[in-house]
């Protein structure tokens, strides 16, 4: 109960000082940065006023007018170039009566056109002095006072003074606040961040919000000496403090971080924290002499629990023994096991190569046909495609034999139509000796996946041999290939045969609705198990239509997919 007292006691010190003293060092914190503030606006808004004078005293020089009049611009850089250094401008320059560049302090822009940038523009409208604010290309933007040049009350030119608050931003750079100037219409046109420049106020306070818990932990221990902050810059909370500059509706802005106010709320709190930890030490101490005499107590049942130690002792030698003889036991299983996986091995790979041993016969006759007849040529052809019926037994026997390791096959991207191309190739010889009406749907975009092409042609070899079998006892046989893309790769089989009529078993190894010797029922679970492994799924369903209709569904490889793997 003391402790709990204690620890109530602790928390609310802490909570009450701490919301004392926050808000005594933010006010105190808040008028400091206002008075910055004001220091920063005084300054701009004096540089401001001592360049805006500069282009009415140069418009009247009889140098720059005699120069325009005459056409005769040797001079006129080099006096430019005198003046800048006293007037403290960022650049001057003089332009003719067409907006091109005639004299300036910066050599480079000699011979520019400017005669549709507003500084130029506005300027020949106007009988007074000029402030322009262009965007850069680069980034940033320019100040410029401008006003026409007269002579005999006609404009024959323009002065052009660009005024240097780049370097507010750069002395703003070296304190720890944020500054940002935002003119009328809302814009940051100064900034210590130069990627707030060209956005507005909002647009640049944009924060997102902590993604993960450790960051919203931070967050949390971070912010709770603040009061409610009144924005966050880059995820932390800082001060706003806003003023506003006599000249041309603009507003100067600054943000103060909450640091040096945690920093003296924490420095108090720490203080009060160690002081209860003294209290609650000598609380513990005293708790820790009463166990002591406890422990007097528990001496005497220690014989006991050495007595209890040698029993457990003796059962733990004798559980060993079992552990032994289940050993034996497991590694006559897994004997037994290892034969049963041979036995059901033969069985697939009979069925497998049953396919590829159809087709090779069927091009032998072809080709023995075609020798008789004089035509080598067509011969030849047969026998290419016997070739690759070979390579094609040869995968399928690397496949199975390696069926154990699954998940270590280098995967690539497969086009599902022209998979489908190559599983029809393989049908062709049974497709010829029936007549079926095959129909395919694919769509115009190619369809991707990641995965084996030599075991998902396996597999829709397959189906196909499935369906074809299907449709034997069918007076006009149909098989219908649809191919879509959507969430995943979706390629449906159907046909018009008498249908499934044992679901739960289909896909079981060994069950089979063929005559013997037609089939030994592994196609459909070899077929599952690849389609498993590329992390799809094979369903099978009766269609309302009549006929069986079955779907492979594997994760489509869109872009984003394809640029991960």
């Amino acid at each position: 109960m003391a402790l709990g007292v204690l620890l109530v006691a602790a928390i609310a010190t802490v909570w009450i000082t701490n919301r004392l003293l926050a808000d005594r060092f933010t006010e105190t914190t808040r008028n400091r940065a206002e008075l910055r503030l004001a220091l920063y606006s005084g300054n701009l808004i004096s540089e401001l006023r001592r360049n805006a004078i500069v282009p009415q005293l140069l418009a009247r020089d009889p140098a720059l007018i005699g120069a325009l009049n005459a056409g005769e611009y040797t001079q006129s850089s080099q006096r430019l170039i005198s003046f800048v250094d006293e007037i403290g401008a960022a650049s001057l320059m003089l332009l003719d009566g067409d907006g091109r560049t005639v004299a300036a302090t910066d050599r480079n822009r000699l011979g520019e056109t400017h005669r549709t940038l507003g500084y130029f523009v506005e300027a020949l409208r106007s009988n007074t002095t000029v402030f322009t604010v262009i965007e850069r290309e680069a980034g940033g933007f320019r100040f410029t006072y401008s006003r026409r040049v007269e002579s005999q009350n006609q404009a024959i030119g323009v002065i052009v003074v660009e005024v240097d608050l780049a370097k507010f931003e750069r002395a703003w750079a070296g304190i720890s606040d944020a500054v940002m100037v935002t003119d009328s219409q809302g814009r940051i046109i100064l900034a210590t961040e130069p990627r707030w420049r060209g956005l507005t106020t909002p647009e640049a306070l944009q924060r997102q919000p902590p993604d993960g818990a450790i960051e919203r932990a931070i967050r949390a221990t971070s912010d709770w000496t603040n009061t409610e902050a009144d924005a966050y810059l880059s995820g932390e909370a800082v001060m706003r403090i806003d003023g506003r500059i006599p000249f041309r509706g603009w507003t100067l802005t600054t943000f103060t971080t909450y640091a040096s106010v945690r920093e003296r709320v924490n420095a108090v709190l720490a203080l009060e924290i160690m002081g209860f930890a003294i209290l609650a030490a000598l609380a513990f101490y005293a708790l820790s002499r009463k166990t002591a005499l406890r422990m007097a107590l528990f001496q005497r049942e220690s014989a006991e629990l050495r007595a209890l130690n040698a029993r457990l002792q003796a059962e733990m030698a004798e559980r060993e023994r079992v552990q032994e003889n289940l050993a034996v036991a497991e590694q006559s299983l897994a004997q037994s096991s290892k034969l049963a996986a041979l036995g059901e091995m033969s069985a697939a790979v009979s069925h497998e190569l049953n396919q590829p041993l159809a087709a090779m016969k069927t091009y032998l006759a072809g080709a023995r046909l075609l020798l008789r007849r004089n035509r080598p040529d067509e011969a030849l052809t047969a026998f290419h495609r016997i070739d690759d019926l070979i390579e094609r037994m040869g995968a399928i026997t690397r496949q199975l034999k390696s069926y154990a390791r699954k998940g270590q096959e280098t995967l690539s991207p497969v086009d599902m139509a022209d998979a489908l191309a190559t599983s029809l190739s393989m049908m062709e010889p049974q497709l010829k000796s029936r007549r079926v009406k095959i129909s395919r749907i694919l769509p115009d975009e190619p369809v991707k996946v990641m995965g084996d092409r030599m075991r998902i042609e396996q597999v829709l070899v397959n189906l196909l041999r499935n369906a074809l079998d299907a449709t034997k006892s069918v007076d006009d046989p149909q098989i219908e290939i649809i191919l879509a893309a959507g969430e995943t790769a979706t390629l449906s089989v159907r046909d018009n045969g008498h249908g499934i009529e044992n679901l739960e078993s289909l896909f079981e190894p060994f069950y089979t609705t063929k005559q013997p010797g037609d089939g030994v029922g592994l196609g459909l679970a070899i077929s599952s198990g690849i389609v498993t492994d590329l992390g799809g799924r094979l369903t099978a369903r009766n269609s309302e239509r009549g006929g069986a209709v079955f779907e492979v569904q594997l994760p489509i490889l869109n872009e984003t997919a394809q640029a991960a793997e």
